[in-house]
């Protein structure tokens, strides 16, 4: 079995996030960049699936050279090879374009990714995959099994839970709960230095969208405290300030 994780390079979540060029422009100066955590499970729940010379596990990436970092951590947790497609990820549609592009001439059993970069927060690059391969996308999983034929997976949905059996290829976005993330090991950590990791040149795509412009939220205002006998007050200042009501 072969299988595809896709990964991004995002900003530690501890990361103060400013904007330059006008606000148009992420401000990467003195940024940690780490692997998703989102596609951390996906490829943890890959590594899995793997075990006992089962399969083999491919990341891909689409980013500059400044992301080889994060490349080789995912090929320390475990991953046993990469690619890294050279381009900056100026979009959605732009990545899901790229690692179609390279999927297309590799036979990959399964694709996964996680359910969203916690960057953008999109969830749009696994259904745009899906739809550039013509293949089954099944988003926001929980639990992925594979019998070497046929894959189970099973989704939360409103009330209840969904079971899905697909055979075939397919590509799905985990969320929590799919596999626990790895964390790298030493002899993980020096054997990365000496795994492969391809670069090639990213395809020619029209660019249908563009970001116009960045803004954070509003400070957050003074706390006001109102007595608990107070009600009267307290649902004046909901409705006439907060406006929640």
């Amino acid at each position: 079995m072969k299988i595809l994780v896709c990964i991004s390079n995002v900003p530690d979540t501890t990361t103060k996030i400013t904007f330059t060029n006008d606000n148009t422009q992420f401000n990467t100066a003195g940024v940690q960049f780490i692997v998703n955590p989102y596609d951390e499970i996906a490829l943890s729940r890959a590594i899995e699936l793997c075990e006992g010379g089962k399969g083999t596990v491919t990341v891909i990436n689409v980013g500059e050279a400044t992301t080889d970092p994060t490349i080789r951590k995912a090929l320390a947790i475990g991953a046993d090879d990469a690619v890294r497609i050279n381009a900056a990820p100026r979009d959605a549609y732009f990545t899901a374009y790229q690692i179609a592009e390279y999927a297309k001439t590799n036979d990959f059993d399964m694709i996964l990714c996680g359910r969203e970069s916690i960057d953008y927060n999109g969830s749009q690059v696994a259904a745009m995959i899906g739809e550039f391969l013509d293949i089954p996308s099944i988003s926001i999983i929980k639990k992925l099994d594979h019998d070497g034929s046929t894959a189970t997976i099973e989704r939360e949905i409103e009330g209840g839970k969904e079971i899905i059996s697909v055979t075939g290829k397919f590509i799905a976005s985990c969320a929590e709960g799919t596999a626990e993330p790895k964390i790298p090991n030493m002899r993980g950590i020096m054997s990365a230095r000496t795994k492969p990791l391809q670069v090639i040149e990213a395809k020619d795509i029209a660019q249908l969208s563009k970001i116009q412009q960045f803004e954070t939220p509003p400070p957050r205002g003074a706390v006001k405290l109102v007595a608990a006998e107070e009600t009267a007050k307290l649902i004046d200042l909901l409705h006439q300030e907060a406006k929640v009501i």
